[in-house]
C-alpha cells in the first residue's frame, strides 16, 4: 500500500527512536518531512534507494553519526541536484533527483559529502561537522548527544491491563515509527482524544539572542499603554529602555491553550531569522520575551521614531518629503533589499513590503521592518475554527516555515509599486483612479509625459532622477 505514497509529512509529530531502513519501501515518495521530532540514531543509507526523492527535511532532531553519502571520485553536481556519472555511489549520492535537503540542528559528525555540496551551508548548521562554519556546534556537544531510545505510545488513563497488553503486542511486531506512518496513511484509526504536540526545540537556536523579561518590557512600555499599531494577530507597543534606545514591542495575540508546538517552533525560528539582520536600512532585533505566567511571546525591535513612509506620504504634510528626501528613501530601500536578498544566505524577504513597512528615522533614513510575518500562521481557517485567540485570531500552521526565503520576486514586484507611490504621492489603489500601476503606465514610456507622475505637492524635482526611476519601473512592469 505505502509504495504509492508520494508525500510523507510527519514533521513535528513527537516521533522518537531511529529511522528504520524500511523507509526504502516508499519507492514512489517525492518528499519526506521528518523535521522537529525527537528522532535518534544514524541515518539509514537506504534513503539513497529512493530514486524519486526530491525533498528531504530532517532538521531539528537528535540524529547522530555521519551523513551517509559517498560518490567515489567521479561525480558532478549542480544547484538543482546531484548528477552522478559513476556507478560507485552509496547513500544519498544515489538519490539523483534530490534538490532540497536540510540536516541542520542535529548531532551529525564527520564531513559534508561532496555530492551534497550544492546545498546551502544553512542546511548543515547546528551540527558538529568538520568545516569552518562558525554555526557548527562544539564537538563535545555531539559527544554528549542523547542515545537512541524506544518510542512509547501514550495510553489513555484507566485503560484495562488486557487492552494495554494487546496494544503492546500489536506494536511490538513492527517499528513504532512505521505505526505512526500507518496512522497518517489511514491504515489505523486515529484516537479522538486531542493530544498536545511537543516539538523538540533546540535551545542552541536562540543562545546568542537577548531575552527580556516581561517586567522589563512592561516598565519600558509604561504598562503596555502606548499602542502604536494593532491587528487581529498582534499589538505593537512603543517603549524606551532604561538608559537605552526607543523600542517597538510586538506582542502576539493568542491564548496559551491555543499555542502549539508548531507555533513555538515558528516563533523561535522567526526570532533566529530576524537576529541575522544587521544593516542600517533594516530594523534591528534587540531581543525577545518568552514567559509562561502570564503567557507571553514578544519581539523587541529598534524603533524608528519618525513614523512610517505611508503616514508621511498620505496623512502628513507632503512638503516634509522633498524630492531629495524621497530619493534618499528610495536608495535606502534599494540598499536594504539588496542586503536581504543577496548578502544573506538564505535570503530574507519582507512578508508585506509596502510603505507601511518602511519606518523613517529623524534623518529620513528608511528602515525595513516586518511586523506582518505572523499573518501566515495566525490567520483564519475553517480547519481550526474553534481556536480563537484573545483578539479574534485563529491559529493555523504555515505550509512551510521556510516561506519567507522564497518570495524574493514578490519583494521585487512590491518595490516597483513602492517606487511609483513615493514619486507620485498616490496610494497603490484608490476608488476613483483604480490601481496606481495602471494609472502610471501611460506616462512611463514618454519622456515628455513623465512629469505627470510626480506628486503635485512637490515644487521641485530632478528630471534625471525621475527618468531613472521611470525606466526601472517600466522594466519592472514589463517583467
Amino acid at each position: 500500500m505505502l509504495k504509492y505514497l508520494q508525500v510523507l509529512d510527519l514533521g513535528a509529530n513527537q516521533l522518537t527512536g531511529p529511522i528504520p531502513p524500511e523507509i526504502a519501501n516508499l519507492t514512489s515518495v517525492i518528499k519526506i518531512n521528518l523535521q522537529s521530532n525527537g528522532l535518534t540514531g544514524s541515518l539509514p543509507s537506504e534513503l539513497g534507494n529512493l530514486k524519486y526523492l526530491q525533498e528531504l527535511w530532517l532538521d531539528r532532531n537528535r540524529l547522530q553519526g555521519s551523513v551517509p553519502a559517498s560518490s567515489g571520485s567521479d561525480f558532478t553536481s549542480s544547484v538543482y541536484g546531484i548528477y552522478a556519472s559513476s556507478t560507485n555511489l552509496t547513500g544519498l549520492c544515489r538519490a539523483s533527483e534530490l534538490k532540497v535537503a536540510d540536516f541542520s540542528f542535529n548531532f551529525f559528525t564527520g564531513s559534508i559529502p561532496k555530492c551534497l555540496g550544492y546545498l546551502p551551508s544553512t542546511s548543515f548548521q547546528g551540527n558538529c561537522l568538520q568545516n569552518k562554519d562558525p554555526r557548527q556546534r562544539a564537538s563535545s556537544i555531539c559527544d554528549r548527544a542523547p542515545p537512541a531510545r524506544n518510542h512509547q505510545t501514550r495510553s489513555p488513563k484507566h485503560q484495562p491491563a488486557e487492552d494495554k497488553s494487546k496494544q503492546h503486542q500489536r506494536g511490538a511486531s513492527k517499528p513504532a515509527w512505521l505505526l505512526a506512518l500507518e496512522i497518517v496513511t489511514g491504515t489505523m484509526k486515529l484516537s479522538s482524544q486531542k493530544d498536545h504536540v511537543n516539538v523538540y526545540i533546540d535551545s542552541e537556536m536562540l543562545k546568542d539572542v537577548v531575552r527580556f523579561s516581561r517586567q522589563e518590557l512592561e516598565v519600558a512600555c509604561e504598562d503596555f499603554s502606548n499602542i502604536i499599531g494593532s491587528s487581529p494577530d498582534s499589538l505593537v507597543y512603543k517603549g524606551i529602555m532604561k538608559g537605552g534606545p526607543e523600542i517597538a514591542v510586538i506582542s502576539l495575540c493568542i491564548k496559551e491553550e491555543h499555542w502549539t508546538g508548531y507555533l513555538e517552533l515558528y516563533f523561535q525560528r522567526e526570532v533566529a531569522d530576524l537576529a541575522r539582520l544587521n544593516n542600517e536600512n533594516t530594523g534591528k532585533l534587540l531581543g525577545y520575551c518568552k514567559e509562561s505566567t502570564p503567557f507571553t511571546r514578544m519581539l523587541v525591535i529598534e524603533y524608528a521614531s519618525n513614523g512610517t513612509l505611508y503616514e508621511h506620504l498620505h496623512y502628513g504634510d507632503g512638503c516634509n518629503l522633498s524630492w531629495t528626501r524621497r530619493m534618499k528613501i528610495v536608495k535606502g530601500i534599494a540598499r536594504g533589499l539588496k542586503y536581504l536578498h543577496t548578502e544573506l544566505e538564505p535570503p530574507f524577504t519582507i512578508s508585506e513590503l509596502n510603505s507601511s513597512s518602511v519606518y523613517l528615522t529623524e534623518e529620513f533614513s528608511p528602515k525595513l521592518v516586518d511586523f506582518e510575518s505572523w499573518k501566515s500562521i495566525l490567520a483564519r481557517s475553517e480547519k481550526n475554527s474553534g481556536a480563537i485567540g484573545s483578539q479574534g485570531a485563529i491559529c493555523v500552521l504555515p505550509h512551510s516555515l521556510e516561506g519567507r526565503h522564497l518570495d524574493v520576486q514578490g519583494n521585487i514586484y512590491a518595490f516597483g509599486v513602492l517606487l511609483l507611490e513615493i514619486i507620485s504621492g498616490r496610494p497603490p489603489y484608490c476608488k476613483d483612479k483604480g490601481r496606481l500601476v495602471d494609472w502610471a503606465k501611460d506616462f512611463l514610456e514618454l519622456p515628455e509625459a513623465m512629469a505627470y507622475v510626480v506628486d503635485p505637492e512637490l515644487k521641485h524635482f530632478r528630471f534625471e532622477d525621475l527618468k531613472v526611476i521611470c525606466e526601472v519601473s517600466l522594466r519592472w512592469h514589463h517583467n
